[in-house]
């Protein structure tokens, strides 16, 4: 069966996650990590991604974005790849992929899920042992989503400024959100729809997104159709 387009669509918001190829590490150091956040701010400046959220790992990288068209997200996974993957060869005296294949990312219900994805994105470290708490980690965007260290080239979504009329209060708004543990059912649904390219939201959502492309959406029903 053939694979499916990427799903992407302008002005939503999406998931995106990139995995080193058979989980190697993508990140050694401050080094790598520094660099690969400078390119992903000049890509997303240039391809006119908003980004609000990210989280790098050792083996991956995972983005909340909005992309402005239907090309500019691919194209600044391809800018990040083509200047990345060379820079992080050259210094760890290797050669050979780095990535897994193509990126992942599919679509999701900002009003819906947002927050609760920002939260999860911003965890990962906590839940892989990388990190004590959420503040201590110091490669994701939870230092800006809290008000700690602000990255200009960062975002706020929507559905972050619904938190509260002032930036102080969405930063403790959030801050206290992030003290409960993320839903794990949720978690597992956002990774699943990821890994597929399937939209996450109601019924009604996929309907609206349905009038704006003509990739599906979601899984086809097994088995005959009825006669």
């Amino acid at each position: 069966m053939a694979r499916l387009p990427r799903l992407v669509i302008a002005g939503q918001l999406h998931h995106v996650i990139a995995r080193g190829n058979n989980d190697q590490p993508v990140f050694i150091d401050d080094t790598d990590r520094q660099q690969f956040l400078e390119w992903l701010r000049d890509a997303a400046r240039q391809y006119r991604v908003a980004v609000h959220g990210y989280v790098l790992l050792p083996s991956r990288v995972q983005l909340l974005v909005t992309p402005s068209d239907e090309i500019g997200l691919g194209k600044l996974m391809q800018s990040i790849g083509r200047r990345y993957v060379p820079f992080f060869n050259g210094r760890h005296r290797r050669s050979g992929s780095l990535w897994e294949g193509r990126f992942r990312a599919t679509v999701i219900d900002a009003d819906a899920y947002f927050i609760e994805c920002l939260r999860l994105l911003e965890y990962l470290p906590v839940k892989a042992g990388l990190a004590a708490d959420m503040v201590s980690y110091p490669w994701s965007s939870h230092a800006h989503s809290i008000g700690l260290r602000k990255q200009p080239w960062l975002t706020d979504h929507a559905a972050y400024w619904k938190l509260g009329n002032t930036p102080f209060d969405r930063e403790t708004v959030y801050q206290a959100f992030c003290t409960h543990l993320p839903d794990r059912k949720l978690a597992d649904a956002i990774d699943t729809a990821t890994h597929h390219g399937w939209a996450l939201g109601s019924s009604t959502f996929k309907a609206s997104l349905a009038k704006l492309t003509e990739r599906r959406l979601q899984p086809a029903r097994r088995g005959r159709p009825r006669s």
